[in-house]
């Protein structure tokens, strides 16, 4: 399963030593995920963290390290993002999550992307963080063989 990490997922991640949100990364290191995000989503978690945290930029910079690099959104995925109703600062994510072909697009923006969350536009699906990590143990949990099932 691939999962695009909006901005405020990375800078939530950094911000302190036992971030909930660490657990997306640990699961990618469990090989049970594949992070993902763009360049911008990137820039923003640093502008933000440099500006609240400047002593976690290290961490942020870390965790950067351990995220695939999305690619660059194509006309097509732009338009579908700015025809989902986003402000303009927020249809690059929605935007890099498509070109990124991921399944699931984490954020924790509930003011801008509340009325996607668990909406699927084509393969992926808008959701919070708590609703990811439910999505992505339900995908990793074993199905009985056909055999078990009586």
């Amino acid at each position: 399963m691939r999962a695009f990490l909006d901005a405020n997922v990375i800078f939530s991640a950094a911000y302190q030593d036992r971030s909930d949100l660490l657990i997306f990364f640990d699961l990618a290191r469990a090989g049970l995920l594949e992070l993902t995000t763009s360049a911008f989503a990137i820039e923003e978690a640093r502008r933000n963290l440099a500006l609240k945290r400047p002593d976690r930029t290290a961490e942020c910079e870390r965790l950067i390290a351990e995220i695939s690099l999305a690619p660059a959104p194509a006309t097509e995925h732009l338009a579908i993002a700015e025809a989902a109703g986003l402000p303009p600062k927020d249809t690059p994510i929605l935007a890099g999550a498509l070109a990124a072909d991921a399944d699931l697009l984490i954020t924790g923006d509930r003011a801008h992307f509340g009325p996607l969350f668990r909406r699927s536009i084509g393969r992926l699906t808008v959701v919070r963080p708590a609703d990811a990590l439910a999505a992505i143990v339900r995908c990793a949990r074993p199905r009985p063989a056909a055999s078990d099932v009586e």
